[in-house]
């Protein structure tokens, strides 16, 4: 015995009205691209350049694979954290103005970062 109509067993859609496929696919996919980004960023970006002078670090992001891996390293990581505290916001907070506000920050903070860190990066790739 189930409670919902035929309709809403037949579409399989809850009280939200839309399927929750995108959202999970939109947290999965940046986690897993993450894994191969992070390895490179600590195994050739970080390990390699430890005490490493600016000229040596311009010349590292002086390669066009380098410095778009780096750029998909940071972009993926900003909007990943953006996705995973977005869900922690909308579970725990309760007033619904406030939660509206940061979840709006915490997309604006993401948003500056990724452009302040992808300013910094083509900076850095083409002489900086």
């Amino acid at each position: 015995m189930s409670l919902r109509s035929s309709l809403g067993r037949a579409r399989g859609l809850g009280a939200a009205k839309e399927g929750a496929a995108s959202h999970w696919m939109a947290e999965r996919l940046p986690a897993i691209a993450l894994v191969p980004l992070v390895l490179w960023f600590v195994f050739v970006a970080i390990i390699p350049n430890l005490g490493a002078s600016h000229a040596e670090v311009v010349a590292f992001m002086g390669s066009p694979i380098n410095a778009a891996l780096m750029l998909l390293t940071v972009l993926c990581a900003f909007y990943h954290g953006m996705l995973g505290l977005i869900v922690i916001l909308e579970d725990y907070v309760q007033n619904h103005t406030a939660r509206n506000v940061v979840v709006f920050a915490t997309k604006l903070y993401a948003a500056l970062g990724a452009a302040l860190a992808t300013v910094s990066i083509l900076k850095l790739s083409v002489g900086g």
